[in-house]
């Protein structure tokens, strides 16, 4: 992870994931908390899911970040979808955590997509000058000393 924005959204992914799983275990305690799991068993499925996305996603893998972003937004796309189109009563708390729980790994795909090449192709202004330039290259002399010395 080299970009300020990816600790981020990883930050806020976690701490995001953490009340996930609050949520969960007060569900099963059965104890109120704001928001309630919309599937018990499948949200501890995607608990388990997301703690691999992220740690493929602070390895900066395409697998983490398309993974994290199916999962959440098959979960929490149809919830979100189901409670804009039912209309009646709609429970804001839940249809908002949907909501960052779309936002979240849409912001973690475009994260990903626009510093993936510049890990690739990294280039810094302050040493190129010196290490992309071949009139600073390193001549040898034909008196060198051309042998590998091995040390102990």
């Amino acid at each position: 992870m080299q970009k300020f924005s990816t600790w981020m959204i990883l930050a806020l992914a976690v701490v995001f994931w953490i009340l996930r799983v609050i949520a969960s275990y007060t569900s099963a305690m059965g104890i109120e908390f704001v928001v309630k799991p919309l599937n018990a068993s499948l949200e501890i499925i995607l608990l388990f899911v997301a703690i691999f996305s992220f740690i493929f996603i602070a390895k900066r893998k395409f697998l983490g970040v398309i993974v994290y972003l199916i999962a959440y937004w098959g979960y929490f796309g149809v919830d979100l979808i189901k409670n804009l189109i039912s209309g009646g009563k709609l429970d804001y708390m839940n249809s908002m955590f949907s909501l960052v729980g779309i936002v979240l790994p849409a912001f973690a795909l475009f994260d990903w997509l626009f510093d993936a090449n510049k890990k690739q192709h990294y280039s810094d202004k302050k040493t190129d000058w010196f290490y992309n330039d071949k009139e600073y290259d390193r001549r040898l002399d034909s008196r060198a000393d051309k042998n590998n010395y091995r040390t102990l």
